[in-house]
């Protein structure tokens, strides 16, 4: 008997219910079963002995290797498998989770060997819809059961604040930076610089290429983010959908409310943001608008159920990620950010944007 975290588990399932099913349920804005469901032909994942093709048929599943060689598998058997790792998981209190019995013995006659496939493109598998022919579709798996990788993380994706209304002497520089590490320490800072008559105000991106991967979505969308990581560290707010109606009352790109109210400026050009990272826009890879071998996501909601969200389904898809993220506090220390740092004569205060998923 062997353990795994349960983000392993959850892949491994989500891989197994896609090949006993023989189908994908497209998932609504709520993250729920919607109607519509897409036949699988073939999945492709990437196994210890290279690219494997595992194709769908009535009773079978047939799983042939690079090399040619074929392992015929009962979807019966699959389905079983996948029905032991989900109760596992679900009942586990633990990260860490055993292999349930019989699971062990299926993946040695399956040979395979790791639960979360080793790929460098980002996906964890491939999907051929409709016919084993048709071209392949890159899916990333996401479960609520589990750790959840976030959307937009690491010290690329910081914001930059000036510090201006008042000089401030070193020992009160210190002092700022010296408020003790909790969970509201960065507004309890920008709070201390605000009551010794210091102003933030937005000036920047801190990096060079991130800027102009947001610039890419609006020239004033980096203007638009900071201000919605900054509500979210002094009210709170977290859920993206809730920060955008808070956007839509204070305004802070100043457009008309025509604009804002007929052409729901705000909730499209967060929602071209949302869709970008989850197509493949990183903070520190240069952004040009073409999607990478990403092309949607496998969600395992709460229930147990897998739900498939593409980017051909673009409209429900961008609502589903408004609805499903959320803003998150990253590492000050690993992220480098929350502290008054003078640079060329100036200080400027840094928040980072990291973007995770709501857990329901």
């Amino acid at each position: 008997m062997f353990t795994a975290t349960k983000k392993e588990w959850c892949e491994l399932y989500a891989f197994f219910r896609l090949l006993a099913d023989g189908q994908a349920t497209l998932g609504t804005a709520d993250a729920k079963a919607g109607d519509t469901v897409w036949p699988v032909a073939m999945v492709q994942r990437t196994e210890r002995d290279g690219k494997r093709n595992y194709y769908i048929e009535k009773e079978y599943v047939r799983a042939q290797s690079e090399d040619g060689t074929v392992i015929r598998l009962l979807r019966e058997d699959v389905a079983t498998a996948a029905t032991l790792i989900l109760a596992a998981v679900k009942e586990a209190t633990d990260n860490e989770v055993a292999s349930p019995d019989g699971v062990e013995e299926f993946l040695d006659e399956a040979k395979i060997y790791d639960l979360e496939a080793q790929t460098d493109d980002r996906t964890d598998l491939s999907v051929a819809f409709w016919h084993p022919e048709a071209p392949l579709c890159g899916l990333v798996v996401r479960s609520r059961l589990s750790v959840m990788n976030p959307l937009l993380e690491g010290s690329a994706a910081n914001l930059k604040l000036e510090q201006s209304g008042i000089k401030f002497a070193n020992p009160t520089v210190n002092k700022i930076n010296a408020v003790p590490e909790g969970p509201n320490e960065v507004a309890d800072r920008m709070g201390l610089i605000e009551r010794l008559g210091g102003v933030l105000k937005y000036a920047d991106v801190a990096d060079r290429v991130f800027r102009c991967n947001l610039l890419m979505m609006d020239l004033h969308f980096p203007r638009l983010l900071a201000e919605m990581v900054r509500t979210m560290h002094l009210e709170g707010i977290t859920r993206t959908s809730e920060l955008v109606e808070v956007m839509k009352q204070r305004n802070p790109l100043k457009i008309k409310d025509e604009l804002i109210q007929k052409h729901r400026f705000y909730e499209y050009k967060v929602k071209q943001f949302l869709l970008a990272l989850m197509l493949g826009m990183r903070p520190a890879k240069i952004y040009t608008g073409q999607n990478s071998a990403v092309e949607g996501v496998l969600l395992l909601n709460g229930d147990g159920e897998l739900l498939c969200y593409h980017k051909e389904e673009e409209e429900v898809m961008g609502e589903f990620l408004l609805r499903n993220t959320r803003l998150e506090k990253g590492s000050l220390k690993k992220d480098k950010y929350g502290y008054l740092e003078r640079e060329n004569g100036t200080y400027y205060f840094k928040l980072n944007a990291r973007i995770g998923w709501v857990r329901r």
